[in-house]
């Protein structure tokens, strides 16, 4: 999905999508991501499950190291969502800890969106700060704040 003006539902319904794809063998727990980066571009993501637990990847994580692989380092939102695999979105899937620090990473605390989907088309919409209070990213380590050319701005 690409275009300058994707909207929250949009991102939410792509979301949605992407969490077909979701390889979740062991939790049953469906997990799909949408990644908006400034230009309108769309990333998807799926949890990616491994039966020895750890090297599982959440949908959130999947989305954006694709996106940054791609060389994009500019985001705007994300949408997540998620529930037991094969059951409509009915409730609110937020990201994990290692989510929210690779977020953290990539984007401006203060303007990044979440967008959490609670099913049909409703979502809350919070900020990374609100969800991560307090975060530590790359201005902690004395390399500038993430909305200086690596980030969202």
């Amino acid at each position: 999905m690409e275009g300058a003006n994707v909207t929250d539902l949009e991102l939410v319904r792509a979301a949605v999508a992407a969490r077909e794809d979701a390889y979740a063998p062991y939790s049953h727990f469906a997990v799909g991501a949408a990644l908006l980066t400034a230009d309108g571009t769309v990333y998807p993501g799926c949890n990616i499950e491994n039966a020895a637990y750890t090297p599982s990847n959440c949908a959130e994580r999947t989305a954006f190291f694709q996106a940054v692989r791609e060389g994009r380092r500019a985001f705007t939102a994300i949408a997540i969502v998620g529930g037991p695999a094969g059951e409509p979105v009915s409730g609110r899937c937020a990201p994990c800890g290692v989510c929210r620090q690779v977020m953290m990473e990539f984007c401006d605390p203060a303007s990044f969106r979440v967008l959490l989907g609670t099913g049909g088309d409703a979502f809350e919409v919070h900020t990374l700060e609100e969800l991560l209070p307090w975060g530590f990213g790359p201005a902690d380590l004395g390399h500038g704040s993430a909305g200086e050319g690596s980030c969202c701005s």
